[in-house]
C-alpha cells in the first residue's frame, strides 16, 4: 500500500475580538493552556488607545459555543460575545498578520520579527518567532524589564541569573547576550517553555540559556543554581506576593530582583511583599510598573537549604 500524506487544509477557522489589555491577555493565556501548539496559534496586537486585538487561528474545525465559553471563563460573557468567527483560505495567517508589527526598542535592545531581521542598527537584536506575538516585547512590562536590564548592564557583573516565568524567553536571551553569562529560564507552562527554547536557539543563545519547565521556585535546577545575582520575575501581583519568601531566599546578598507584570496601582503592594529589599528604581511604561529591588547584604543566603 502506498502512503499518501494528508492534504493540507484548505481553510483556517479564525476567531477575533478587541478588548482592554488585561482581558486580552487573560483570554490569550487561557486558550494557550487549553490547546496544543499544533492546534492553535494566537496573535495579540496593540491597536492603540488601550485596546488589544486577539486573533485565534484554529488548525481544525472547532465548536464555536465551546470557544465562547472558554473566553467567557477568562474574561466574562460580554467580551466573549464579541468574538467574531470567520473561515479564510489556509496560509500562514499568523505571520501575515504580524508583518505590520514594528521592531521594539528598549535601551540597547531591539525585539523584532523575522521580517525585520538585520535592522537592529547597532543595538542587540532579539528575534522572536512570528507565531508568538504575545512575547515580542510589545507589552509594557517586558519593555520595562529590558530598560531595567539596560541600566544594570552598566552597573553590575551578575554571574548567576534566573528568568522566572520566562514566557517567550526574551528577557533570558537579552541577559545572555548583554552580560555574556549563563541564564536559567523557567516557566510553569510547558508550551511556553518550548517556545522559549525555540527562541533561544533562533538567537544563537543555546550555549548560555537553559530553559526549564518548573512550577514556582522549588525545582531542583533552580535551587542548585542559587544564589542568583539577578532575577527577572515578570509575572502578576498575586504570584509575586506568593513567591516573595522563597524568592528572597534564592537571591544573593546585594543581588537584584526585577519585578514586573504590575499595574501602577499594584506596585506598592508588590514592593511591600519584599521587605528585605531596597527599591532602586521604578520604571513606568504604558500603564505598567517595573520595580528594581536590591537585597540587603545582612540577610544570610538560605537558598540551598530545605
Amino acid at each position: 500500500m502506498n502512503y499518501h500524506p494528508p492534504e493540507r487544509p484548505t481553510e483556517t477557522v479564525t476567531a477575533m475580538l478587541t478588548a482592554d489589555e488585561q482581558s486580552a491577555r487573560r483570554i490569550a493565556d487561557r486558550f494557550a493552556e487549553a490547546f496544543f501548539a499544533d492546534e492553535l496559534a494566537v496573535t495579540l496586537v496593540d491597536v492603540g488607545q488601550g485596546q488589544w486585538r486577539v486573533t485565534f487561528y484554529f488548525c481544525a474545525a472547532v465548536d464555536e459555543a465551546a470557544v465562547r465559553n472558554l473566553a467567557a471563563a477568562a474574561a466574562g460573557a460580554e467580551i466573549a460575545n464579541a468574538l467574531r468567527f470567520a473561515r479564510v483560505a489556509a496560509k500562514d495567517w499568523v505571520a501575515e498578520s504580524l508583518l505590520g508589527l514594528k521592531p521594539v526598542a528598549a535601551g540597547r535592545f531591539v525585539i523584532h520579527g523575522a521580517h525585520d531581521r538585520g535592522r537592529a542598527r547597532g543595538r542587540i537584536g532579539i528575534e522572536v518567532e512570528a507565531a508568538q506575538a504575545f512575547g515580542t516585547g510589545h507589552h509594557g512590562s517586558t519593555r520595562g524589564c529590558l530598560l531595567a536590564l539596560d541600566r544594570l548592564c552598566k552597573l553590575v557583573k551578575a554571574r548567576r541569573i534566573l528568568d522566572l516565568g520566562t514566557g517567550s524567553g526574551v528577557l533570558a536571551i537579552a541577559a545572555a547576550k548583554s552580560l555574556r553569562r549563563r541564564v536559567l529560564a523557567s516557566d510553569v507552562d510547558g508550551h511556553a517553555a518550548r517556545i522559549a527554547g525555540d527562541n533561544v536557539r533562533l538567537n544563537g543563545s543555546a550555549g548560555f540559556v537553559r530553559v526549564w519547565r518548573a512550577n514556582g521556585v522549588t525545582a531542583a535546577a533552580i535551587r542548585a543554581g542559587a544564589p542568583f545575582d539577578l532575577v527577572f520575575a515578570n509575572i502578576l501581583l498575586t504570584p509575586l506576593q506568593r513567591l516573595a519568601a522563597p524568592l528572597t531566599r534564592l537571591v544573593a546578598p546585594c543581588g537584584r530582583i526585577i519585578l514586573s507584570g504590575l499595574l501602577h496601582a499594584q506596585a506598592n503592594a508588590a514592593r511591600a511583599a519584599y521587605p528585605h529589599f531596597r527599591l532602586e528604581r521604578r520604571i513606568a511604561v504604558d500603564g505598567w510598573s517595573t520595580l528594581v529591588l536590591r537585597r540587603s547584604a545582612k540577610l544570610p543566603f538560605q537558598g540551598r537549604g530545605k
